[in-house]
């Protein structure tokens, strides 16, 4: 049985490899601390540093965990990890963290071209209250707009082929729309809906961190009505990342 009143609260985040801006200080101990704050039950991260052999030489306290799981502390018991971008040091890529059970995920490579790999991780969640598993799907897009292009329609043929018809959807991350094409596209293709669009008028200023001014960062849904909708900006923001993060409560549409 769907219960109406189910809630869940998403926050998605461009983490920046656990790194201030220009890559001066580790700043992923502050961040599983402001993340940790936020009370959130499914994370969506960008740029996340699995593994970076000459930074944990730099860097004194680097976690000896990949960053997803030093992230996830005690508070996210489930997580997945999607390997994109993989050099001589180490490999990064995209994470969701969870506290509900994830059931299933798969890291599609979506890359535009042969210097820019990106990746969409699509996970299945189980979340109390909601009857059909929670489709998540986290994405970090090329910077280029022709292969923006072909990633969107990447997105939208992944959604028609695995994610039936009524099932909950969230789809965030890094879209780097600088011409804001994307929401207008997943309206008319798949239905959905940006929450800060729908909440607030317009999508979220996320970048720079220090002074946001470009709409980069989104949260997508199908499925939800939308209760609150964050940019979460200030000192304690901007110093650890060079994007904001987001938040959103959420509720599973009658």
């Amino acid at each position: 049985m769907e219960f109406m009143d189910a809630s869940i609260n998403v926050a998605s985040y461009n983490i920046h490899k656990g790194l201030s801006q220009f890559n001066r200080r580790l700043t992923v101990h502050e961040m599983r601390d402001r993340l940790g704050a936020l009370g959130t039950d499914i994370v969506f991260l960008q740029e996340v540093q699995h593994s970076h052999s000459l930074r944990a030489s730099r860097f004194q306290h680097w976690p000896s965990q990949p960053q997803h799981e030093f992230l996830a502390g005690h508070i996210y018991t489930e997580f997945a990890y999607g390997k994109n971008c993989v050099y001589d040091s180490g490999h990064h890529g995209n994470a969701i963290l969870s506290r509900h059970k994830i059931l299933s995920w798969e890291n599609e490579d979506i890359s535009a071209h042969a210097y820019e790999s990106r990746g969409m991780l699509h996970c299945e969640i189980e979340v109390p209250g909601i009857a059909r598993p929670v489709h998540c799907i986290n994405v970090h897009l090329a910077l280029n707009e022709g292969g923006r292009r072909r990633q969107l329609a990447q997105i939208a043929a992944r959604v028609r082929k695995m994610v039936p018809d009524g099932a909950p959807l969230i789809l965030a991350g890094d879209f780097n729309d600088w011409r804001m094409r994307a929401c207008t596209f997943f309206k008319e293709e798949l239905g959905l809906a940006e929450v800060f669009e729908t909440h607030h008028g317009k999508p979220a200023r996320s970048y720079p961190s220090i002074l946001p001014m470009f709409q980069l960062d989104r949260i997508y849904v199908r499925g939800f009505s939308i209760d609150t909708a964050h940019v979460h900006t200030g000192n304690a923001w901007h110093r650890i990342s060079d994007h904001a993060a987001l938040s959103a409560k959420l509720h599973l549409a009658g």
